[in-house]
């Protein structure tokens, strides 16, 4: 099937419409649309204005808080295209609790939960004419960054801070689409430290960034690190790990040693209402030798959605998940949270914000 270059809606300045690569055929979150949303905080609450701005460069003081010591944090959730063409945001409210609880964890300014609600409608609905069609959708990356200028200030929060929402039009999240990836379990390096394994902050991903590189160097085929410090598994170094077969699904009980997924928590609950027992609980790698026999494993993610797994290196050993292709039980789930996601199925789980598109 052809796809068409995405068109951009003409700004308000009368300014030519311009055309942007299809996102099917560039990396994963590397085209921006056109507005984004901002507010300032300056020892007080974060200033919204309630409208749109031009996406452009930031302009922030060399001894920026966030450049020296690390104040950042960030969260990653989707519009979808609905059948009826109408948009909607999945899982709009979760995500708002799980970046304000990051932003009290790392000690940042306060954010009003209501405040981010309305950014990131606002920067979605200004950018409505950009959203993809399924498979396709619009990728929103709030982000808030301490910029108070006091290098001083390693011992203290940042006092000052800039809160903005982008978007990004998308395709798969993997090279190649929907495939069966290849794990590497990793039993010594920690994904993260355990206090700030449920915070959605650059450090967290930067820890586990060197060891699956080098991975990745060893073997072309590798495409993600499965950490499993001291003999339990937790994550990947961007996305949550499960087990299933015809009867059960399995996956880490919360802690905070490792991010609580909003796609994790989506499964649980999709499952659940499918029939599927839940278990939540320590995994020893040794049971993928087992389960690589007779069941399935996936990643769940929010850029990924649900990725399956066909091979599993560990200790030595390669361990071929079922026939080493996308599993029944796998694409089963994979394509009912789908479909609630694009409103092919019914939401009773009020898991859709509707938006003006």
């Amino acid at each position: 099937m052809t796809r068409v270059l995405l068109r951009l809606r003409d700004t308000s300045d009368g300014a030519p419409v311009t055309e942007k690569p299809d996102p099917f055929t560039v990396p994963f979150g590397t085209i921006f649309c056109d507005w984004m949303t901002t507010a300032r905080a300056d020892d007080g609450p974060y200033v919204y204005g309630g409208v749109a701005e031009p996406f452009g460069d930031f302009s922030i003081s060399p001894a920026a808080h966030v450049l020296h010591y690390g104040s950042a944090i960030f969260e990653g959730l989707k519009a979808h295209r609905q059948v009826d063409g109408s948009l909607a945001i999945f899982r709009l409210d979760s995500h708002v609790a799980r970046m304000v609880a990051s932003a009290e964890r790392l000690r940042l300014p306060a954010i009003d939960g209501d405040v981010l609600h309305q950014m990131s409608i606002d920067a979605v609905e200004a950018n409505a004419g950009e959203v993809p069609d399924p498979p396709g959708s619009l990728y929103i990356r709030p982000t808030l960054i301490g910029t108070e200028p006091d290098i001083g200030a390693a011992a203290r929060p940042t006092r000052s801070a800039l809160l903005y929402v982008v978007n990004c039009p998308v395709g798969d999240y993997f090279k190649g689409g929907v495939r069966p990836l290849t794990l590497l379990v990793e039993t010594e390096i920690p994904r993260t430290v355990p206090q700030f394994g449920m915070v959605k902050c650059g450090g967290n991903y930067a820890m586990a960034l060197a060891p699956t590189l080098d991975a990745m160097a060893g073997n072309e085929a590798i495409d993600q690190m499965l950490f499993a410090t001291g003999g339990d598994i937790t994550e990947t170094g961007a996305s949550n790990f499960f087990l299933v077969d015809d009867e059960r699904v399995v996956t880490r009980h919360l802690d905070e040693s490792f991010l609580h997924g909003v796609t994790r928590s989506s499964v649980i609950e999709l499952a659940a209402s499918l029939g599927y027992e839940v278990e939540e609980r320590s995994i020893d790698p040794e049971e993928l030798v087992d389960w690589a026999e007779r069941g399935e494993a996936f990643l769940s993610g929010t850029a990924a959605v649900l990725a399956p797994v066909g091979t599993i290196l560990y200790e030595g050993k390669t361990l071929t998940v079922g026939d080493g292709q996308p599993g029944r039980n796998t694409m089963r789930l994979r394509q009912a949270l789908v479909d609630i996601q694009v409103g092919a199925a019914p939401d009773p789980f009020g898991w859709r914000t509707p938006v003006k598109g």
